[in-house]
């Protein structure tokens, strides 16, 4: 079945490929055929039925049926030739004609095309096992049955994937080891933070996870990792059709997960929308004991969430012709955030008294999308023009309680967040030989943050953030033999202007009211050139390698610079630091890749030079001197290496498994407080290991079984050395109701042994340890409905070097 799937798709390309090629020599080919290909079943029209001219044994032009199933393939020799009539999910039909000078155009009339069942059968949108696959600029990971059921959110699959880890306390996501990456969801930024991205996308919905290492010049160069790319699906049926995915994780605290997806496609038009709701209580709890003689105390930590999520998309694609395509869609999503927690801090050395902190606070997040594209095909095979237009709106909210009860202290918090920006880009492609192609581009992005904070009620103080960022890039690729290489730049104009506004604490009237407010402005203008350059070579067919180079960019994020408190703890406040400047990054990345009996392994190494490095900073706060200040800064020039190993084997008919490994080295720096109440610089070198493995188990033609295990070695910051944490899992799906039914269970961390534990001695000695919900029962159930037939759509996802299919939620 899917060697006759991927015959198909191959018999397209090279469809296209040979009509290209052939475009310039039409008076050497005066021959045409035409016809109508029909639905013997149901006598319907069927389009994007693949059309191939053969002539001894090679496809030499070809074409496609319209959305009316009519055809027509010109340039084709005046000879005897075959006509191959191909479609998925029907048999495929084979006619010979013969054209001549008195006969150079034929009319093959109605060709009726006959279903095969059986082929049907096996066309499913969630593969069983998930495969990587690694291509010129990026790794692909396409999700199958054994990392949908690792979970009921994206969050939950990120750990599974290879050089991806997610904090389980904070969501962080790093790639490399490195929390400096971008975040997109079908080629998309958002505003939605990441830790709140990854709980709100359901893991049903997720097609491909695609880690984009070393992005070209094609690509906003933000983020010193790279970019994760989260593809959602999209149907590609014509007809109705759709899903619908429930799952239930059950801990200390149940959770669950839903969402639905349909599909209508006919004639010109295809309708999409989808719906996903997430609601759950989520608990974890810690302590720190802080060893300094003079100062000691154990401090302990008891939270709890209880989250609800929705997220809504509604879109249409109008194929106005063969050549033109304008696209639509709204991304709705909503967030509401119960959170509490009691911290004590018992002091058992010096005169501080204790402290008993209990905190309430509700938190809510409203964000819109709204993307419009218009997509122009030249008659040039391959060349397009595409203009798309992206505005996003976020509205945050929060409203947090502090009570000392043993103090007889409170107060509030009212933190609001109000942000829009604004995504035009224009894109270019012209494959100028069947060897070459050039790809032009110009884009603007314009962003905008407000945020206000009040105390009990009060005004404190504001932070205004505005940037823009005007761009246009060029990349060029050329293929040879066994050589393959692509150069690119990208030139951007960057501009930055914010304003922080705070009442001046020590301006204090008669009536004991502050009337001054203290203004800072911070405005940056930068012109940079970001190049990238790729080189492949491929000797034989069960090997290739790549070596690849390009630059990139962290620009401070709203939540590096913003100053006003992120969150607050009684010993710690966590703010931004408005005068960061961006931090540039030259990466160089090598990839090997072999082809075996039983699969394929990759391995790399990379290695990075990074300019003006930002990093945390801890001081005591000013104001108080049992209080620490934690920030950002800008450093010296650092660099990092690291290797990495992954496969995909076959090992027998029942067994197969993903295995990888990585390595990463760097030098971290910053500035701290040492026990002497100074802050100094400090450097650490670190090293961290990661590994996983995800074996999938044939047990039945129905039933399948994963174990996945993971270790994360010791890592080491300039505060704490984290020591290291492993889990096992075990999951099973059976498919039931005819193949449009899976029924998923996993039981995840068996022993219980993923939890954060810490030591360190700066700023003072101590030691700690966090627990969340690692141990968990998942239950799921998604069913596939509708009788609509795979159509050859297509839809260009922004921010992608390739043209796959979209969807879902942002």
């Amino acid at each position: 079945m899917k060697s006759k799937i991927a015959i198909c798709f191959l018999f397209t390309f090279i469809t296209f490929f040979s009509q290209a090629q052939n475009e310039t020599s039409t008076s050497l080919k005066p021959g045409s055929i035409s016809g109508k290909v029909i639905d013997k079943k149901t006598n319907e029209a069927i389009p994007y039925v693949t059309i191939s001219i053969i002539d001894e044994g090679k496809i030499i032009t070809g074409g496609i049926s319209q959305d009316n199933g009519n055809f027509t393939v010109k340039n084709i020799p005046l000879k005897t030739v075959t006509v191959e009539i191909i479609f998925i999910g029907y048999k495929k039909q084979t006619v010979t004609i013969n054209l001549s000078n008195t006969d150079k155009s034929i009319n093959l009339k109605t060709i009726y095309l006959e279903e095969e069942a059986t082929l049907l059968k096996e066309v499913e949108i969630v593969k069983d096992k998930s495969i990587i696959e690694q291509k010129i600029d990026r790794k692909v990971i396409n999700v199958g049955k054994d990392l949908i059921s690792a979970g009921a959110t994206a969050g939950e699959i990120m750990n599974n994937i290879p050089s991806v880890s997610v904090d389980p306390q904070t969501n962080a996501i790093s790639l490399r080891g490195n929390e400096n990456v971008r975040i997109l969801v079908d080629g998309k930024p958002t505003n939605v933070s990441a830790a709140q991205l990854l709980q709100q996308i359901p893991s049903a919905s997720i097609k491909q996870i695609e880690l984009i290492t070393n992005p070209s010049a094609k690509y906003n160069p933000e983020g010193m990792s790279g970019i994760i790319n989260i593809v959602l699906h999209k149907n590609a049926k014509l007809g109705f059709n759709g899903s619908i995915n429930n799952g239930v994780t059950f801990a200390i605290t149940p959770k669950v997960n839903s969402s639905i997806d349909m599909n209508y496609r006919s004639g010109k038009f295809n309708f999409y929308g989808n719906y996903g709701f997430n609601h759950g209580k989520y608990a974890n709890n810690g302590f720190i004991n802080i060893l300094e003689v003079d100062n000691r105390s154990n401090q302990l930590f008891d939270f709890g969430n209880k989250n609800t999520s929705h997220l809504g998309k509604i879109g249409l694609d109008f194929y106005i012709n063969d050549r033109n395509t304008i696209s639509f869609y709204t991304n709705q999503s909503r967030f509401d955030g119960d959170g509490f927690g009691k911290t004590d801090v018992d002091f058992t050395s010096g005169s501080n008294p204790d402290i008993v902190q209990l905190f309430i606070n509700d938190n809510s997040n409203t964000t819109q999308t709204y993307n419009l594209d218009y997509k122009h095909d030249f008659k040039k095979e391959g060349e397009n023009i595409e203009l798309e237009i992206n505005y996003n709106l976020n509205d945050g909210r929060e409203l947090a309680y502090f009570s000392y009860p043993n103090l007889n202290s409170a107060f509030s918090n009212q933190v609001k967040t109000l942000g829009d920006n604004t995504i035009i880009n224009l894109d270019y492609v012209n494959p100028l030989t069947d060897k070459t192609k050039l790809e032009l581009g110009l884009e603007s992005r314009i962003e905008a943050t407000d945020n206000s904070f009040d105390i009990t009620n009060n005004y404190d103080s504001d932070f205004d953030f505005k940037r823009t960022i005007h761009s246009a890039y060029v990349t060029y690729g050329k293929q040879f033999e066994k050589w393959s290489y692509q150069l690119g730049s990208r030139f951007e104009q960057y501009n930055v202007d914010s304003q922080f506004r705070k009442l001046d604490s020590e301006d204090i009237n008669l009536n004991g009211n502050t009337t001054e407010i203290l203004t800072e402005n911070y405005e940056d203008e930068i012109f940079a050139v970001y190049p990238s350059a790729y080189l492949t070579y491929t000797p034989s067919e069960k090997n290739s390698f790549n070596l690849n180079f390009s630059r990139r960019v962290d620009r401070p994020s709203i939540g590096q610079v913003n100053p006003i408190r992120e969150w607050s703890t009684p010993t710690v406040t966590s703010v931004g630091e408005p005068s960061l400047v961006p931090q540039f990054t030259n990466s160089f990345e090598l990839n090997y890749t072999r082809k075996t009996k039983i699969g394929s392994i990759t391995s790399g190494v990379f290695y990075r030079m990074i300019e003006d490095e930002i990093t945390r900073s801890v001081y005591t706060d000013p104001l108080d001197e049992n209080r620490q200040i934690l920030t950002y800064l800008n450093f010296e020039d650092n660099n990092a290496y690291g290797l990495e190993v992954s496969g995909n084997l076959d090992f027998t008919k029942w067994w197969s498994a993903n295995i990888s490994f990585d390595a990463y080295y760097r030098k971290v720096k910053g500035a701290v407080e040492n026990e002497q109440n100074v802050i100094e610089t400090s450097t650490v070198d670190a090293t961290l290991f990661n590994s996983r493995i995800n074996n999938n188990f044939k047990i039945t033609k129905n039933l399948r079984a994963q174990w996945f295990g993971m270790y994360r070695g010791q890592d080491k910051s300039l505060q704490y050395t984290r020591k290291a944490m492993w889990k096992t899992d075990i999951g099973a799906s059976l498919t039931v109701m005819k193949g449009n039914g899976t029924v998923s269970a996993r039981f995840s961390d068996i022993f219980k042994s993923m939890n954060f534990q810490f030591e360190g001695s700066k700023p003072s000695p101590r030691e700690g340890e966090f627990n969340w919900e690692s141990r968990s029962v998942y239950l799921g159930f998604n069913y596939k409905f509708g009788s609509g037939k795979n159509g050859a759509l297509q839809r260009k996802q922004r921010d992608k070097n390739e043209t796959q299919g979209g969807g879902g939620m942002f």
